[in-house]
């Protein structure tokens, strides 16, 4: 993608600077900080109090995200939602509501390179990175477009946050900022495969987030079979690293485990998981896979689910089982993303 000087990008110091660096007054700096934070406007067109010269400038360096496809799912009122941005990437987002306030699950890159066999994000490899403006674009745009406040916030879409580590930390600073959204940052949770490294570097960043890792598995040779960052990193230098994050800040890990019909749901996984885990000071979180044309992996089935639970119960791990939401809109990681990326390929 070509470099820009996103504005929307920028921290308030570095949008004061960029303003005096365009030889324009002061107060514009805050004029336009409010326009797209609190507004959440990304359109220089319309920001009406500035001066042509100055919207036509903005024009220039802001990248678009344009609501491109949105379906609603009949069964929950969960809602995808898919994006277009300035190169014609697609990337896809999901709002869930709930009684206790609304979650939007957002993408931090457009496809993913980390490869585990369960996902369709990864699917066609990593296209690009995404910015802090696309990552914020998702948020206020949904917010736009729902006419309602996003409470939470997942990290949990297309790509691997990590893996996009600094544009990761400009976004968080930026959604939280108090003069902007002001979304708490303890209503944010970022999603890992496990890159050990970035998760000690995003320890030592000291900001109250939830951590999650995507364990799924219970050794390393089962673990390597579903994701390759188990060639990289050992479970013990894993979950080393998940312990090293709850020392820093006190925050609990939640472990994701996706269960796969056969693979890693049987009482056995529950019994090694629950001997794993019952050190570290942790929460597991139990997601039903779901299926992907391209993979023959199934679902299991409810009663399993539902031992392997009780298994993690009896030895005392928190734990609960993620309600499957929008399944009948794909709402599933990648899958939408695929299909539309496809069908625009096909029209070129």
């Amino acid at each position: 993608m070509t470099e820009r000087r996103d504005p929307a990008s920028m921290t308030e110091a570095e949008l004061t600077a960029y303003v005096k660096e365009q030889g324009w007054p002061g107060f514009r700096a805050d004029q336009i900080f409010g326009w797209i934070h609190n507004r959440r406007v990304f359109d220089p067109a319309e920001m009406k109090n500035l001066p042509k010269d100055i919207r036509e400038r903005l024009a220039e360096e802001m990248v678009t995200v344009e609501p491109w496809k949105r379906l609603t799912s009949k069964e929950d009122g969960t809602e995808k939602f898919l994006f277009r941005l300035s190169d014609g990437q697609i990337i896809e987002t999901v709002f869930m509501p709930y009684h206790h306030g609304n979650s939007l699950c957002i993408s931090s890159q457009a496809g993913c390179r980390m490869g585990c066999r369960f996902c369709a994000s990864t699917i066609g490899g990593l296209v690009r990175n995404l910015t802090p403006s696309e990552m914020l674009g998702q948020v206020y745009q949904v917010v736009n477009l729902t006419g309602r406040r996003v409470d939470s916030i997942v990290v949990m879409g297309t790509g691997e946050p990590l893996d996009n580590y600094e544009t990761l930390i400009r976004f968080l600073h930026l959604v939280s900022d108090p003069k902007g959204y002001g979304l708490s940052l303890r209503g944010i949770t970022v999603s890992s495969c496990g890159l050990v490294p970035k998760i000690r570097q995003l320890a030592e960043e000291g900001l109250p987030i939830t951590f999650a890792l995507s364990l799924h598995a219970t050794t390393d040779e089962e673990r390597k079979a579903l994701m390759p960052v188990a060639n990289s990193y050992t479970l013990k230098e894993t979950l080393d690293a998940c312990r090293y994050y709850f020392e820093k800040t006190h925050r609990r890990v939640t472990y994701e485990y996706s269960l796969v019909k056969g693979v890693n749901d049987t009482e056995e996984h529950a019994k090694r998981l629950s001997a794993l885990l019952r050190p570290m000071h942790g929460h597991v979180n139990l997601i039903p896979v779901n299926p992907i044309e391209e993979r023959d992996f199934c679902r299991s089935d409810s009663d399993s689910v539902q031992v392997f639970k009780n298994i993690l119960e009896r030895n005392r791990i928190n734990v609960t089982i993620r309600r499957s939401m929008g399944r009948d809109i794909d709402a599933a990681c990648g899958q939408l993303r695929r299909r539309a990326m496809q069908e625009l390929d096909e029209k070129e």
